[in-house]
Parts: C-alpha cells; sequence; structure tokens
C-alpha cells in the first residue's frame, strides 16, 4: 500500500504497478482513453463519501462564503479579507499538489480556471492543517476526515468556514454530516476504487466487507460516510 494523491494512484494502475487506485476523483477522458489503449477494463467502485472543508485561522473574522466568492479568492481575484466582509488582512492560500484528486476536483468544481500562482502547494491534508494553524491570514481545504480528532473533537487551532452554492442562500457546515449525506452540503464527492476489470476474489470481498456494517463503521470512525444510495445509483446509470 503506498500513497502519493489520485493521479499517482491511477497512473500506477494503468501502467500495471497495482491491483486497485485509490481516488477522490473519477478518471478522466485521457485516463480511460490510455485505459483501452493499453487493453484496461476500468471498473470504478465507489465505497465512501467525503467532503471537501475550507478552514482558516481563528483570526479570520468569517463565517461562511459562496462558491463564487471561494473560487475568486483561490484564483487570486480576490486577495484581501475586507473583500469578503472579514477585518482586513492580505489572504494566505494553502492546498493540494496538482497530482492531487483533490486539487483537480476543487479546481474544476470550485476555482473554474487556473489557481493563483500565490497558493501554496502542500503534500497533504496534515501539512494543511498544520499551516492554517500557524498563519493568521490563511484559508486552505482538507478532506472531511481531517477535521476531527479520534474523540471527533474539532481539531485545535482552525476555524470551519459554512458554505452556499451562490450568495444569498443558507450556508451550510461540512461538520453536519446529514447535510452531507442529503447532498445539501456544496463539495460533497464520493471516494472510489479503480481495478482492472471485475476484481479478484479476495479483492472483491474486502469491496464487499466495506459495505458492511464493520467495514462501514470503519469509514465513519476516520471521519468519512458511507457511499450514499444517490452517488450509488448514478453510477450504476452510467
Amino acid at each position: 500500500v503506498t500513497g502519493g494523491g489520485s493521479g499517482v494512484g491511477i497512473a500506477a494502475l494503468l501502467n500495471g504497478r497495482t491491483d486497485v487506485a485509490n481516488a477522490s476523483r473519477e478518471m478522466n477522458a485521457y485516463e480511460y482513453r490510455m485505459a483501452s489503449q493499453r487493453g484496461l477494463d476500468v471498473e470504478p467502485f465507489i465505497f465512501a463519501t467525503d467532503a471537501l472543508a475550507l478552514i482558516v485561522h481563528p483570526a479570520v473574522n468569517i463565517d461562511s462564503l459562496d462558491l463564487n466568492a471561494l473560487g475568486k479568492i483561490f484564483s487570486g481575484n480576490i486577495r484581501d479579507w475586507s473583500q469578503v466582509g472579514g477585518a482586513g488582512g492580505p489572504i494566505s492560500l494553502y492546498g493540494r499538489q496538482s497530482n492531487s484528486g483533490t486539487f483537480m476536483y476543487f479546481r474544476e468544481h470550485v476555482v473554474g480556471r487556473d489557481f493563483s500562482p500565490a497558493l501554496k502547494q502542500m503534500n497533504g491534508n496534515a501539512q494543511i492543517l498544520e499551516a492554517v494553524r500557524n498563519d493568521p491570514n490563511a484559508i486552505g481545504y482538507v478532506g472531511l476526515g481531517y477535521l476531527t480528532d479520534s474523540e471527533g473533537h474539532l481539531r485545535a487551532g482552525i476555524r470551519v468556514i459554512k458554505l452556499s452554492i451562490k450568495k444569498g442562500d443558507p450556508a451550510v457546515s461540512p461538520l453536519d454530516r446529514q447535510s452531507i449525506l442529503e447532498g445539501r452540503y456544496p463539495l460533497t464527492r464520493p471516494l472510489y476504487h479503480y481495478t482492472d476489470g471485475i476484481p479478484a476474489e479476495k479483492t472483491r470481498a474486502f469491496f464487499e466487507f466495506e459495505k458492511s456494517e464493520a467495514g462501514t463503521k470503519i469509514i465513519v470512525e476516520n471521519g468519512y460516510l458511507p457511499a450514499s444510495e444517490q452517488e450509488l445509483a448514478s453510477k450504476q446509470q452510467q
């Protein structure tokens, strides 16, 4: 088992170096084309639900943002907290490295263009958390599972921002798990396993275990949510 981001895992599957690639995004058209050229029949399996959470340093005195403003912040069109109702100060941006599925998801669903050159690209969620804790003007995005500790308490030194789809809509917190399961939180996403064809018996048994009560318990204990029926139904129709 190795890490490195969704892009690294998918590339390993396409190059025959792994049996299962985990990803926080759908494979793109180029990757599916590469798989076809190499004689691979890639199968996606949704195993959990995640959400991207926006965190800021506690000194940043805003509670909510809409997706349009958030995209402008991370593209560099909004550069000072006073432009979104804060007390003022240059905005410091923290995000994932470019081979991360989270980087690509956030760019596609929030920014809609290239990130600001001022974005500090970090190797993982833990590094983003630490950077935001130590920068009084910071904002960053992390996976849902990194917001709380092993006892379910919000990690110290961060504030979680509520999000709305557009200005004036009710803002929703990723800490409201029901809003994620119901799809009301704007940055909800499925998590995938990818295999070449139908997985081998032992791998298939592991995937089935993830759906069981015991498997679901482990997923929830690690800060994620079970795969939503809506996502599973959507994938089956494709």
